[in-house]
């Protein structure tokens, strides 16, 4: 896609979406990073309705710690993998007390070393709670780049790294919110609304047409 056309789509989505922002609830740069741990192939819908209770019961590091991998399971039940996060989680706040202070660290190398943390988590905490112009590449944001053809690339780092180099700077900030949440409620995986769509002029994809139909 030509750089053109790729502003156009940024613009058309910053006018859709004038206040892009993550869904999950936390109060805290501990509770995001909590929160993102715990997202790792669930809803955030489901998130946030396990890190209500959680949250009340251990909303600091040390009360995390406190509270301990069973704890911790007992209010995380419902979500994939939940034994894995609690452990990580529990981890994680005693590293951050360990390491920190219990404070969540503003730089990539540190956060990557906390248990549980990858180069995703990292760039969802980095651009969410510390403002760095980082995009996190979940499979709603693998998918829109492929599909409209802002940032084609066989791997979530391929597709990362194209998409630094192609969007504008003045939506580098915002752009992991705004691509997230087009591909969570338009740009879908399975019934996309093309029909609806602010991007239909820019996108590329071949089947924009068909699903239109579809979904006018």
């Amino acid at each position: 896609m030509d750089p053109q056309n790729i502003h156009r789509c940024f613009a058309a989505l910053r006018a859709a979406i004038p206040e892009p922002k993550t869904e999950l609830i936390y109060h805290s740069p501990f509770q995001l990073l909590v929160a993102v741990v715990l997202s790792a192939q669930s809803t955030d819908k489901a998130v946030n309705a396990c890190t209500q209770t959680l949250f009340a019961a251990a909303p600091t590091p040390d009360a995390m710690a406190a509270l301990g991998e069973d704890g911790i399971k007992t209010h995380i039940r419902r979500l994939g993998l939940f034994n894995a996060k609690a452990r990580h989680v529990h981890a994680l706040a005693q590293q951050l007390l360990a390491l920190h202070d219990g404070e969540v660290p503003a730089d990539r190398k540190a956060l990557e070393a906390l248990p549980g943390v990858g180069r995703k988590t990292a760039n969802v905490v980095l651009n969410t709670q510390f403002g760095h112009p980082t995009i996190a590449v979940d499979t709603h944001i693998f998918r829109v780049g492929n599909r409209i053809g802002i940032a084609p690339g066989k791997t979530p780092l391929a597709v990362e790294q194209a998409l630094l180099a192609a969007v504008p700077t003045e939506y580098l900030q915002d752009a992991h919110h705004l691509l997230i949440l087009h591909g969570r409620y338009t740009c879908t995986a399975r019934r996309p609304h093309c029909g609806h769509c602010p991007l239909f002029q820019c996108c590329e994809w071949t089947d924009k047409h068909q699903w239109a139909a579809k979904s006018s």
